[in-house]
């Protein structure tokens, strides 16, 4: 794995961790479309990948039907991913609620109401431009 791969991934961590922190969400909100347009992961194996950053005890059903699928699909889960990411999440989440708690409560409904907009709005009119993008790059690099 290289060193940009690396730094993705910390900051994929790091990220997924403060805005989970601020506005609690999952980290799957933030963790899942990253590891599809950042890094190129098909759908199942980056939610694989989300479910084993908070797989025991919540997610470990969910992560072992993904990582057996995956698996078999020959796009197996990498621990090693879920590692780096997990370490940056922890501390993420460690600054993003010492945020959380020095903003109203008011200020986060309205951060947590526009991270969803966002979000929905750039995978009902935008995922399939950035999917072709990435995956263009994916074979740009390869034959490289």
């Amino acid at each position: 794995m290289d060193t940009q791969t690396i730094l993705i991934l910390l900051l994929i961590g790091l990220a997924a961790g403060l805005l989970g922190g601020i506005v609690g969400v999952g980290g799957g909100i933030i963790i899942v479309p990253a590891l599809v347009y950042f890094l190129g992961f098909n759908q199942h194996t980056a939610q694989g990948t989300s479910l084993g950053l908070i797989m025991l005890p919540v997610g470990i059903l969910g992560f072992l039907q993904y990582y057996n699928s995956c698996a078999k699909a020959g796009t197996p889960i990498n621990f090693y991913v879920i590692g780096i990411i997990a370490i940056a999440f922890v501390i993420g989440s460690f600054f993003g609620s010492k945020i959380a708690l020095s903003v109203s409560q008011d200020v986060l409904k309205k951060c947590f109401a526009a991270l969803l907009i966002i979000v929905a709005i750039k995978m009902l009119f935008f995922d399939k431009a950035i999917a072709e993008k990435t995956n263009q790059n994916l074979v740009a690099k390869k034959q490289n």
